[in-house]
Protein backbone atom coordinates (compact mmCIF):
# COMPACT_ATOMS: atom_id res chain seq x y z
CA UNK A 1 0.00 0.00 0.00
CA UNK A 2 3.04 2.39 1.01
CA UNK A 3 4.45 1.58 -2.25
CA UNK A 4 1.27 2.41 -4.33
CA UNK A 5 1.36 5.56 -2.35
CA UNK A 6 4.44 6.52 -3.64
CA UNK A 7 3.85 5.89 -7.05
CA UNK A 8 0.36 7.77 -7.15
CA UNK A 9 2.57 11.18 -5.27
CA UNK A 10 5.42 10.25 -8.01
CA UNK A 11 2.59 10.53 -10.44
CA UNK A 12 1.10 13.70 -9.53
CA UNK A 13 4.52 16.07 -9.04
CA UNK A 14 5.52 14.58 -12.26
CA UNK A 15 2.55 15.90 -13.48
CA UNK A 16 2.11 19.53 -11.24
CA UNK A 17 5.71 20.03 -12.57
CA UNK A 18 4.19 19.63 -16.55
CA UNK A 19 1.53 21.93 -15.70
CA UNK A 20 3.97 24.19 -14.39
CA UNK A 21 5.93 24.49 -17.71
CA UNK A 22 3.39 24.94 -19.84
CA UNK A 23 1.47 27.63 -18.18
CA UNK A 24 5.01 29.06 -17.53
CA UNK A 25 5.69 29.39 -21.32
CA UNK A 26 2.23 30.30 -22.39
CA UNK A 27 2.60 33.44 -20.16
CA UNK A 28 5.89 34.31 -21.68
CA UNK A 29 4.23 33.74 -24.77
CA UNK A 30 1.96 36.64 -24.14
CA UNK A 31 1.77 40.18 -24.67
CA UNK A 32 1.46 40.48 -21.22
CA UNK A 33 4.45 38.90 -19.97
CA UNK A 34 6.92 39.70 -22.81
CA UNK A 35 5.86 43.47 -24.47
CA UNK A 36 6.35 43.67 -28.51
CA UNK A 37 6.74 46.38 -30.22
CA UNK A 38 3.91 46.27 -33.37
CA UNK A 39 4.90 44.77 -36.24
CA UNK A 40 5.34 47.23 -39.18
CA UNK A 41 8.17 49.09 -41.60
CA UNK A 42 10.69 51.12 -39.85
CA UNK A 43 11.34 54.65 -40.70
CA UNK A 44 14.47 56.52 -39.70
CA UNK A 45 13.48 59.86 -38.05
CA UNK A 46 17.53 61.05 -37.59
CA UNK A 47 19.45 62.59 -39.52
CA UNK A 48 23.18 60.72 -40.02
CA UNK A 49 26.31 63.12 -38.29
CA UNK A 50 29.08 64.26 -40.75
CA UNK A 51 30.94 67.14 -41.64
CA UNK A 52 27.11 68.56 -42.87
CA UNK A 53 25.45 68.18 -39.93
CA UNK A 54 23.66 71.61 -39.36
CA UNK A 55 24.10 73.40 -35.81
CA UNK A 56 23.14 75.98 -34.14
CA UNK A 57 25.33 79.02 -35.14
CA UNK A 58 27.38 79.80 -31.74
CA UNK A 59 27.50 75.37 -31.42
CA UNK A 60 30.61 73.45 -31.67
CA UNK A 61 29.97 71.16 -35.44
CA UNK A 62 30.75 67.81 -35.67
CA UNK A 63 34.56 66.65 -35.60
CA UNK A 64 35.37 63.08 -36.44
CA UNK A 65 39.01 62.25 -36.10
CA UNK A 66 40.30 59.00 -37.57
CA UNK A 67 42.41 56.73 -35.05
CA UNK A 68 43.47 53.92 -36.87
CA UNK A 69 42.39 52.33 -40.37
CA UNK A 70 44.46 49.74 -41.33
CA UNK A 71 46.10 46.27 -41.04
CA UNK A 72 47.43 45.45 -37.74
CA UNK A 73 51.11 43.71 -37.09
CA UNK A 74 48.82 40.95 -35.69
CA UNK A 75 47.32 40.54 -39.48
CA UNK A 76 43.77 41.91 -39.13
CA UNK A 77 42.33 44.72 -39.53
CA UNK A 78 41.13 47.40 -37.75
CA UNK A 79 39.08 50.65 -37.79
CA UNK A 80 38.16 53.15 -34.90
CA UNK A 81 37.30 56.92 -34.68
CA UNK A 82 37.18 60.03 -32.27
CA UNK A 83 34.15 62.67 -32.41
CA UNK A 84 33.64 65.74 -30.88
CA UNK A 85 30.59 67.75 -31.10
CA UNK A 86 27.86 70.22 -28.62
CA UNK A 87 25.14 68.31 -27.44
CA UNK A 88 22.62 70.72 -29.48
CA UNK A 89 23.22 69.88 -33.39
CA UNK A 90 22.12 67.24 -35.37
CA UNK A 91 18.66 64.86 -34.67
CA UNK A 92 18.80 65.38 -30.77
CA UNK A 93 17.13 65.61 -27.51
CA UNK A 94 16.62 68.52 -25.51
CA UNK A 95 16.43 67.54 -21.65
CA UNK A 96 14.30 69.72 -19.73
CA UNK A 97 17.24 71.05 -17.52
CA UNK A 98 17.90 72.88 -21.01
CA UNK A 99 16.00 75.87 -20.01
CA UNK A 100 14.14 74.80 -16.48
CA UNK A 101 17.04 74.86 -13.94
CA UNK A 102 16.86 71.83 -11.58
CA UNK A 103 14.82 69.77 -14.03
CA UNK A 104 16.06 66.57 -15.60
CA UNK A 105 18.94 65.94 -17.24
CA UNK A 106 19.30 63.14 -20.04
CA UNK A 107 20.03 60.34 -18.27
CA UNK A 108 16.87 61.48 -15.39
CA UNK A 109 14.24 61.48 -18.30
CA UNK A 110 12.17 58.39 -17.43
CA UNK A 111 12.08 55.78 -20.44
CA UNK A 112 8.64 55.76 -21.03
CA UNK A 113 9.29 59.26 -22.72
CA UNK A 114 10.99 57.96 -25.41
CA UNK A 115 8.18 55.74 -26.80
CA UNK A 116 4.83 56.90 -27.90
CA UNK A 117 1.96 56.92 -30.12
CA UNK A 118 2.71 59.38 -33.06
CA UNK A 119 0.59 62.13 -33.35
CA UNK A 120 1.50 64.28 -36.45
CA UNK A 121 0.19 67.54 -36.92
CA UNK A 122 0.83 68.89 -40.33
CA UNK A 123 2.06 72.36 -40.84
CA UNK A 124 3.71 72.17 -43.94
CA UNK A 125 1.50 74.87 -46.31
CA UNK A 126 1.50 77.65 -43.71
CA UNK A 127 5.48 76.51 -43.26
CA UNK A 128 6.06 76.86 -47.08
CA UNK A 129 4.17 80.37 -46.96
CA UNK A 130 6.24 81.63 -43.97
CA UNK A 131 9.45 80.65 -42.39
CA UNK A 132 9.06 82.69 -39.15
CA UNK A 133 5.48 80.56 -38.99
CA UNK A 134 4.78 79.04 -35.53
CA UNK A 135 2.12 76.38 -34.75
CA UNK A 136 -0.95 77.34 -32.95
CA UNK A 137 -3.33 76.22 -30.43
CA UNK A 138 -5.94 76.16 -33.44
CA UNK A 139 -3.47 74.07 -35.35
CA UNK A 140 -3.39 71.20 -32.29
CA UNK A 141 -6.79 72.00 -31.85
CA UNK A 142 -7.77 71.03 -35.83
CA UNK A 143 -5.54 67.75 -35.50
CA UNK A 144 -7.39 66.68 -32.36
CA UNK A 145 -10.82 67.33 -34.27
CA UNK A 146 -9.56 65.20 -37.66
CA UNK A 147 -7.49 62.55 -35.98
CA UNK A 148 -8.73 62.33 -31.83
CA UNK A 149 -7.82 63.23 -28.51
CA UNK A 150 -4.03 63.62 -27.76
CA UNK A 151 -3.31 61.96 -24.72
CA UNK A 152 -0.64 60.98 -22.23
CA UNK A 153 0.98 58.02 -24.74
CA UNK A 154 1.03 60.87 -27.73
CA UNK A 155 4.44 62.02 -29.24
CA UNK A 156 3.58 65.17 -31.15
CA UNK A 157 5.52 65.25 -33.52
CA UNK A 158 5.16 68.87 -35.49
CA UNK A 159 5.56 68.64 -39.53
CA UNK A 160 6.72 71.98 -41.03
CA UNK A 161 8.65 70.21 -44.61
CA UNK A 162 11.68 71.85 -43.56
CA UNK A 163 13.36 68.65 -43.38
CA UNK A 164 13.34 68.36 -47.18
CA UNK A 165 15.97 71.71 -46.71
CA UNK A 166 18.53 69.70 -44.91
CA UNK A 167 21.70 69.92 -45.18
CA UNK A 168 21.39 73.24 -47.03
CA UNK A 169 22.07 75.71 -43.87
CA UNK A 170 20.67 78.48 -45.63
CA UNK A 171 17.38 77.19 -46.70
CA UNK A 172 17.40 75.11 -43.60
CA UNK A 173 18.60 77.64 -40.93
CA UNK A 174 17.39 80.73 -42.72
CA UNK A 175 21.79 81.66 -42.71
CA UNK A 176 24.59 79.85 -43.35
CA UNK A 177 26.73 82.28 -41.19
CA UNK A 178 28.42 80.97 -37.91
CA UNK A 179 28.83 82.81 -34.80
CA UNK A 180 26.73 85.11 -32.42
CA UNK A 181 25.96 87.37 -35.10
CA UNK A 182 24.11 84.91 -37.18
CA UNK A 183 21.71 83.79 -34.53
CA UNK A 184 19.06 87.13 -35.29
CA UNK A 185 19.09 86.29 -39.07
CA UNK A 186 17.27 82.51 -38.17
CA UNK A 187 14.15 81.75 -39.85
CA UNK A 188 12.40 78.62 -39.41
CA UNK A 189 9.13 77.80 -37.96
CA UNK A 190 8.54 76.65 -34.12
CA UNK A 191 5.81 76.15 -31.66
CA UNK A 192 3.75 79.18 -30.54
CA UNK A 193 4.16 79.65 -26.51
CA UNK A 194 0.70 79.03 -26.39
CA UNK A 195 0.73 76.02 -27.74
CA UNK A 196 3.10 75.12 -25.50
CA UNK A 197 0.94 75.49 -22.62
CA UNK A 198 -1.74 73.44 -24.21
CA UNK A 199 0.54 70.29 -24.67
CA UNK A 200 1.74 70.86 -21.21
CA UNK A 201 -2.02 70.60 -20.15
CA UNK A 202 -2.76 68.07 -22.30
CA UNK A 203 -0.10 65.93 -20.90
CA UNK A 204 1.51 64.83 -23.93
CA UNK A 205 4.38 62.19 -23.35
CA UNK A 206 7.34 64.45 -25.37
CA UNK A 207 7.13 66.62 -28.44
CA UNK A 208 9.33 66.79 -31.89
CA UNK A 209 9.52 69.15 -35.23
CA UNK A 210 11.62 68.73 -38.33
CA UNK A 211 13.48 72.28 -37.66
CA UNK A 212 16.52 73.01 -35.93
CA UNK A 213 14.51 74.28 -32.26
CA UNK A 214 11.05 74.48 -30.74
CA UNK A 215 10.94 77.90 -30.21
CA UNK A 216 11.10 79.49 -33.86
CA UNK A 217 14.10 81.18 -35.51
CA UNK A 218 13.26 85.07 -34.18
CA UNK A 219 13.12 84.07 -30.57
CA UNK A 220 14.62 86.05 -28.20
CA UNK A 221 12.78 84.73 -25.07
CA UNK A 222 12.53 80.74 -25.92
CA UNK A 223 9.39 80.61 -24.51
CA UNK A 224 8.10 76.95 -25.35
CA UNK A 225 11.42 75.65 -24.48
CA UNK A 226 11.10 77.25 -21.03
CA UNK A 227 7.25 76.15 -20.93
CA UNK A 228 7.70 72.68 -21.80
CA UNK A 229 10.78 72.13 -20.16
CA UNK A 230 9.48 73.64 -16.64
CA UNK A 231 7.11 70.32 -16.76
CA UNK A 232 9.75 68.21 -17.93
CA UNK A 233 8.75 67.50 -21.17
CA UNK A 234 11.22 66.93 -23.11
CA UNK A 235 11.67 68.07 -27.06
CA UNK A 236 13.43 66.10 -30.27
CA UNK A 237 14.52 68.53 -32.83
CA UNK A 238 16.05 68.30 -36.03
CA UNK A 239 13.72 65.06 -37.03
CA UNK A 240 13.92 63.85 -40.64
CA UNK A 241 11.16 61.98 -42.90
CA UNK A 242 7.94 63.13 -40.93
CA UNK A 243 5.64 63.20 -44.40
CA UNK A 244 6.48 59.18 -44.42
CA UNK A 245 4.41 58.56 -41.19
CA UNK A 246 0.60 58.50 -41.13
CA UNK A 247 -1.42 61.32 -39.15
CA UNK A 248 -1.79 58.65 -36.43
CA UNK A 249 -0.60 55.33 -36.00
CA UNK A 250 2.71 55.02 -36.21
CA UNK A 251 4.61 54.01 -33.12
CA UNK A 252 7.87 56.31 -32.28
CA UNK A 253 11.22 54.61 -30.41
CA UNK A 254 13.60 57.70 -29.83
CA UNK A 255 16.40 56.86 -27.77
CA UNK A 256 19.10 59.25 -27.05
CA UNK A 257 22.96 58.39 -26.02
CA UNK A 258 22.61 58.64 -22.27
CA UNK A 259 24.57 61.69 -21.22
CA UNK A 260 24.76 62.20 -17.39
CA UNK A 261 24.14 65.45 -16.25
CA UNK A 262 23.02 66.31 -20.14
CA UNK A 263 21.10 69.18 -21.32
CA UNK A 264 20.85 67.20 -24.70
CA UNK A 265 22.19 64.40 -26.50
CA UNK A 266 22.26 63.05 -29.73
CA UNK A 267 18.92 61.11 -30.60
CA UNK A 268 18.43 57.88 -33.12
CA UNK A 269 14.64 58.08 -33.39
CA UNK A 270 12.68 54.82 -35.59
CA UNK A 271 8.84 55.04 -36.25
CA UNK A 272 7.18 51.94 -36.74
CA UNK A 273 4.41 52.48 -39.12
CA UNK A 274 0.98 50.14 -38.76
CA UNK A 275 0.25 47.67 -40.74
Amino acid sequence: MRAMRRVILGVLLVAIGVAAWVVSVRLWQTPSATPRFPEGELVDLSHAYDEQTIFWPTAEPFRLKKEADGVTAAGYYYSANGFSMSEHGGTHLDAPVHFAQGHQSVDQIPLQRFFGQAVVVDVTQQSDATADYQVTVNDLQHAEAEQGKMTSESIVLLRTGFSHRWPDAERYLGTADRGADAVPKLHFPGLDPEAAKWLVERGVRAVGIDTASIDYGQSTRFESHRTLYAANLPAFENLTALERLPLRGAFIVALPMKIAHGTGAPLRAVAILPK
